[in-house]
């Protein structure tokens, strides 16, 4: 009788302070919020209101400020421990968490959690996201500049596009290589809406976004220029030497003519407030001939 007593007092606390139900509006500044999107993370950071972010998924990796912040693991194998020892009050994630059970753990504890509106990968549809989590967080002037440079960056990369004649063909390997298979992104990837806004054309198609290829297929895809995430370049040193010493690597056009730059994975795998930028920056590292620096 007096566990059910202390249960039925919890909810009532819970449902006093707002947080019980789903709702839409932050009535606590108390919160405590466990954030399981790379790109929740980047555009709350980008709206300054990053106050009551408490953790993040180990994807989060911008802004650098983010990576000060616990983890809780990665966005598709969570740990549940992690997450409740953050106590939080409410779990912003994009439907692209799990394992299952930790997801099944969570919403049988009634930890609210949250979606924000599932926009088409475009930039029309990454300016209703911004406003949309501006409202959410009471951030409405900052979304509306936020918008306004993500508009103005976009409309300067693709004038700079027209002036390119040709696509160049640009291979994209995320993670670096392992037992001689690499893990490219392709022609259904965001990077590659990208890339062709930047006036360039991904070497790989398949239906999946990202796809472990054998050396003897990237070398077959002869790209103009070869991007390598962080995580793989950096383990590399950045060397050449090392570089050249990747399986299939060294037949290409884009190593021989000593195309291949470092780009970071955060830049490429999601839209959000930076991706005009990160659209101008890949025009400078695949036209770097007809961009000026």
């Amino acid at each position: 009788m007096i566990k059910n007593s202390l249960i039925i007092t919890f909810v009532f606390f819970l449902v006093g302070c707002g947080r019980f139900s789903n709702e839409d509006k932050k009535q606590n500044i108390e919160e405590r919020i466990v954030c399981i999107s790379k790109q929740y993370t980047e555009i709350i950071f980008a709206l300054n209101a990053q106050q009551n972010i408490v953790a993040v998924d180990v994807s989060s990796t911008y802004p650098e400020i983010a990576k000060q912040l616990p983890t809780v693991g990665y966005h598709r194998a969570l740990s549940a421990e992690a997450i409740l020892a953050m106590k939080p009050t409410l779990i912003l994630e994009d439907d692209n968490i799990g394992p299952e059970h930790v997801v099944k753990q969570i919403k049988d504890l009634k930890i609210p959690m949250k979606q924000f509106h599932k926009y088409k990968g475009t930039i029309e549809g990454t300016d209703s996201l911004i406003r949309e989590m501006g409202i959410y967080f009471h951030q409405e002037k900052n979304a509306d500049s936020l918008c306004k440079k993500l508009a103005s960056d976009m409309q300067n990369a693709l004038e700079l596009t027209k002036q390119f004649k040709d696509s160049v063909r640009v291979l994209v390997i995320h993670y670096g290589q392992a037992s001689n298979h690499y893990m490219v992104m392709t022609k259904k990837s965001t990077a590659a809406k990208m890339v062709k806004w930047a006036g360039g054309v991904m070497a790989i198609d398949d239906e999946k976004g990202m796809k472990q290829l054998s050396a003897e297929i990237v070398a077959k895809s002869n790209p103009d220029v070869i991007l390598l995430t962080d995580f793989g370049y950096d383990k590399l040193g950045g060397s050449a030497e090392k570089i050249k010493d990747l399986p299939g690597i060294s037949s290409t056009k884009a190593f021989k003519n000593n195309r291949m730059y470092r780009i970071e994975e955060h830049d490429l795998v999601y839209l959000g407030p930076r991706t005009g930028q990160n659209v101008l920056l890949i025009q400078k590292l695949i036209h770097q001939k007809n961009v000026s620096k």
